[in-house]
């Protein structure tokens, strides 16, 4: 099985990189340090701890270990891996000079030894679903640590690995601690050869997120912007294959109620950015793009078009209520947990297999709605709008569960502290 592992990786990494170097034709940020995809790049300082996020969310949710780390261990060497131009700049973003961030290597055996013999950690830290039998592989041969922390396998992905065989159970035996987030996630850690004794329940990490300074400030700014006196409703990190369109229809019946609505919509993917302004065009929709128009002419259009990065946080901030992209269609949904800490009340589809255990919580305790088309969703936006009390409501339910739920990673940085003082005695 170790064999047809390593033939699919070595026939799909040139696919990978040729899809990578076309879509840098587009966005040029595709083409930054490619070549640490191959393991290449500068040597970076050793025996340092080394943090894998895969892209925007993932990074998002190592923030605070980043934090804590640097402030108890203000000399250790930092590296945060991502797989997306998306997520290493978010990374740059967040931890300036406190981390060092490059692209992960594809999983082959030379790409992975190359990456290693530039960083050389002394302990490394997968972040949620990252399963990579080299890299993995590669932490046993050296002695390195593993720690997969916020980890979460659904069930239909133990499906997929047991397919695979022995590969995974090989792979997950190089983990020297699994720190699951719910109990379904450590039983399903089990079943796939994880090591009972060293598997726990620590909680999700991105409960432990904190709001960035000024998040509420920046918000009223941009309310007072854009929408002083009508109605706003954010729809973060959006897609097509219908999603987009279904908010287009919804955003039109909404306007039928509350004539001056504005719907800001942020899609997830940069790239996409043009894409969807031509679509917008098309459909007749007036709109400006944030990058380009003055908020004097998106007071009078129907959707303001957030093309920029960074600033989705603050718009939910200056939000009435916020409605959750890639959840409409069969994504998997994506960060509630930012809306729910300002107290925005939810709205979401029901695809939310990316962060099930967070989205029922949500729902559960009130603070999230799920909707399922256009129609459903322009009747909730319209209610939830005409009613300040039920909105207030809903978002003190959402602050209150988020508040409620933290203490990750304090448990996270009680299973790695003591690997930590192991490497250095």
């Amino acid at each position: 099985m170790r064999f047809v592992y390593l033939l699919a990786v070595y026939l799909a990494a040139p696919i990978i990189s040729a899809v990578f170097l076309w879509r840098g034709l587009s966005d040029r940020s595709y083409w930054h340090n490619f070549a640490e995809r191959f393991g290449f790049g500068v040597r970076l300082a050793p025996h340092g701890v080394w943090i894998h996020a895969v892209s925007v969310g993932e990074v998002q949710a190592c923030a605070p270990l980043v934090s804590a780390l640097q402030q108890r261990h203000p000399s250790l060497p930092l590296t945060v891996t991502t797989l997306t131009p998306t997520g290493a700049a978010r990374a740059r973003a967040l931890f300036g000079n406190a981390a060092q961030v490059r692209y992960v290597p594809y999983d082959l055996p030379g790409a992975v030894r190359r990456f290693f013999a530039r960083v050389q950690p002394r302990l490394a830290v997968m972040v949620e679903t990252e399963l990579w039998p080299n890299l993995y592989r590669e932490c046993g041969r050296r002695r390195v640590p593993l720690v997969l922390a916020s980890a979460r396998l659904s069930a239909r992905s133990v499906g997929r690995y047991r397919r695979l065989g022995a590969l995974f159970r090989d792979t997950l035996s190089q983990a020297t601690v699994v720190a699951a987030q719910g109990t379904g996630d450590a039983e399903r850690f089990r079943e796939l050869g994880a090591d009972p004794a060293r598997t726990h329940v620590t909680g999700n990490l991105k409960f432990d997120f904190e709001l960035p300074p000024q998040t509420v400030e920046r918000g009223a700014r941009l309310r007072e912007q854009y929408a002083p006196e009508r109605a706003l409703w954010v729809a973060g990190s959006t897609h097509g294959g219908g999603e987009e369109q279904a908010l287009l229809e919804a955003q039109r019946r909404v306007r039928a109620v509350h004539r001056a609505a504005l719907l800001v919509m942020a899609p997830r993917h940069p790239q996409r950015f043009p894409e969807v302004a031509q679509a917008l065009t098309q459909a007749g929709v007036s709109f400006v793009r944030r990058s380009q128009g003055a908020a004097s002419a998106a007071q009078q259009c129907e959707v303001l078009l957030l093309d920029s990065l960074g600033e989705l946080l603050d718009f939910y901030a200056a939000a009435d209520l916020a409605f959750v992209g890639g959840s409409l269609v069969p994504v998997g949904g994506h960060n509630l947990l930012e809306p729910a800490a300002l107290g925005v009340p939810i709205l979401t589809g029901p695809n939310n297999s990316n962060s099930e255990e967070i989205a029922r919580l949500l729902i559960a305790r009130g603070a999230a709605e799920v909707i399922h088309d256009a129609p459903e969703l322009a009747e909730r936006v319209s209610a939830l709008l005409a009613d300040a009390e039920t909105r207030a409501r809903i978002g003190a339910q959402g602050r209150a569960t988020v508040d409620s739920n933290r203490g990750a990673l304090g448990k996270l940085l009680g299973l790695i502290e003591p690997l930590l003082n192991e490497r250095q005695t």
